[in-house]
């Protein structure tokens, strides 16, 4: 298996790597390029994926293949051991082929696949619960039970409807007759008649009285006998529940990760430390946790690291086949946080101000708004590290303006951006694009070939609350998300497009071009999506609009300069 003096999971180089640097830091793992030291032990591992007989998964690369197509997350760890020699590890997020063993990839933190282990046992404990709540959720008992319950209340309720109309319709005949009766009455005949009035009304409210308690008595044995049957579903869940929290936690007490200096911590612990929050399911069952781990426990110095994706794409979230990506955030970031202690680490580059001697091309100014040509890579607005933006060079240079931003684009994105340098400017366009007639015109060059023409693609969105600030596509909880296309021109096996959205998403653009029901296709440039290039190639290229000052239309086009 290529492995050097028969040490498990320790892959020697095929490919002569003697005239490659190693590099002088351990990679950031949430946003790095990967070290060619990594993309060679990465084309090695597809090497054997493409290969292999050892096991059989369906990751839904060829057709009529058995079983569900379910792509995975794999990662390399290149190592160095004690006689300075380099290799690398490989890894799986998950389970492979329904196990943990598996003689080219580094073993779980914890195997709870083991044979006689708590969980399994535990799980079988918990799926018999399971399928007693399906039978006794889905029995006929109950269903019986429920029906003669509704079809009870269904008559009772009928009569009771016809009682209450009979009730008002003597009421009202009682209040005709005194009304009628009182200019011929005298006063104590009057009163007679009101006394015998009041004597019937009590009446009335003592026959619905009884009524109502008749059909308390007629629903109660069939109340009661649905509510054990209720109680029973009841008990049973909450027995699930107690005992898969039990068992979460007993699986979590296995998960203690080491960090470069040897020290030991537990999940739970890295976790409450990091944000005070509990471990998500899965924690620790990643890639990059699992090759650490592996490489603190044998010895072996970790040099570079690299997650790749093999297989088809979820439905919701974007993954391209041999793409690179980083680490999850939601799972990962408190984990590697703690495990990378000890190693000297790429900084993050999103943390970085790299900005600072970019020029921001000014295209048009009046005493209302501005309008930018805002470069690639530059924030509309201040992050949290990074504090250069269209922003902040607004309001240095005018420090009364205000609210200044009207609209934003993503970093990645080039191209035309409004800004408002007083109140009132900044109500009136911001006014527009709620009511959506402003019109916008995006350029952007697709890392392949578009057959189609033209098109609309409606795929609502919302973020990935795992792993931020990606989105996915959720037709449950997703916010409605529109654009219109056309296609430019086909140049050297890409194609150029021009994007009209209809509303305005996180990342509509970049999700609407990559997504399988979208356009099938990353664009050029997309490290989110798609493949890092020298730039995100999407430009905001034109727009109209009604000017806040003249109330007249006023346009604005520049072309991308790719």
């Amino acid at each position: 298996m290529g492995t050097l003096d028969n040490k498990p999971y320790f892959h020697a180089f095929k490919e002569d790597i003697s005239g490659i640097e190693l590099p002088l830091r351990f990679t950031f793992p949430f946003c790095y390029e990967p070290h060619p030291l990594a993309i060679i032990a990465a084309q090695e591992l597809q090497a054997y994926l493409e290969t292999q007989n050892e096991w059989t998964h369906n990751f839904g690369l060829e057709e009529n293949n058995d079983g569900l197509a379910i792509g995975k997350m794999f990662g390399i760890l290149v190592v160095r051991d004690q006689q300075h020699r380099l290799g690398y590890l490989a890894a799986v997020s998950g389970k492979l082929a329904g196990s943990n063993k598996h003689s080219y990839f580094v073993p779980p933190i914890f195997d709870m696949l083991e044979k006689d282990g708590f969980f399994l046992n535990e799980e079988v404990h918990l799926n018999a619960l399971n399928r007693k709540i399906e039978l006794l959720e889905n029995s006929a008992e109950l269903a019986q039970t429920k029906s003669n319950l509704n079809r009870l209340k269904d008559q009772w309720d009928t009569a009771l409807d016809l009682l209450k109309t009979k009730l008002r319709s003597q009421k009202k005949e009682r209040k005709e007759t005194r009304t009628r009766l009182r200019p011929i009455l005298s006063d104590e005949a009057y009163e007679t008649l009101m006394k015998d009035m009041r004597s019937q009304s009590l009446k009335d409210k003592q026959e619905l009285q009884r009524y109502q308690y008749d059909m308390h008595l007629a629903l109660e044995s069939e109340n009661l006998k649905l509510q054990q049957l209720l109680s029973d579903i009841l008990a049973m869940k909450e027995e699930r529940k107690t005992r898969s929290g039990n068992l979460q936690r007993q699986l979590f007490e296995q998960y203690n990760f080491l960090n470069a200096e040897g020290q030991p911590k537990n999940v739970i612990a890295i976790f409450q430390d990091f944000d005070q929050s509990t471990p998500p399911a899965g924690s620790g069952e990643c890639a990059a946790p699992k090759l650490l781990q592996y490489a603190y426990s044998h010895n072996l110095t970790p040099i570079a690291l690299a997650e790749f994706w093999w297989g088809c794409s979820p439905a919701s979230e974007i993954r391209r086949h041999k793409n690179y990506y980083p680490a999850c955030r939601k799972k990962c970031e408190p984990i590697l946080g703690y495990m990378l202690q000890g190693l000297t680490v790429d900084p993050n580059p999103m943390q970085q101000e790299t900005t600072l001697q970019t020029e921001l091309p000014q295209i048009y100014e009046d005493e209302d708004i501005i309008v930018f040509n805002k470069p690639a890579e530059f924030l509309s607005v201040p992050g949290i590290y990074v504090k250069d933006s269209v922003y902040n060079r607004v309001l240095k240079r005018y420090p009364n303006a205000g609210p200044i931003i009207i609209h934003r684009l993503d970093m990645s994105t080039s191209g035309l951006l409004v800004v408002a340098k007083n109140k009132m400017a900044h109500q009136f366009i911001q006014d527009q694009f709620i009511q959506h007639t402003i019109t916008k015109e995006y350029i952007a060059l697709l890392d392949g070939v578009i057959e189609k023409e033209s098109g609309l693609i409606d795929l609502p969105l919302r973020v990935d609350l795992d792993d931020r600030p990606r989105q996915v596509v959720c037709y449950t909880y997703g916010k409605p998300a529109q654009t219109k296309w056309e296609r430019i021109a086909i140049e050297n096996g890409q194609t150029r497009v021009r994007f009209y959205p209809l509303t305005g998403r996180t990342h509509q653009l970049r999700m609407h071009a990559v997504h399988p029901d979208g356009l099938n296709t990353p664009i050029v440039g997309d490290d989110l999506y798609g493949r890092k290039a020298n730039r995100l190639h999407l430009h905001a290229a034109f727009i109209k609009f009604i000017h806040p000052g003249s109330r007249q239309e006023i346009t604005f086009e520049i072309p991308p300069d790719f």
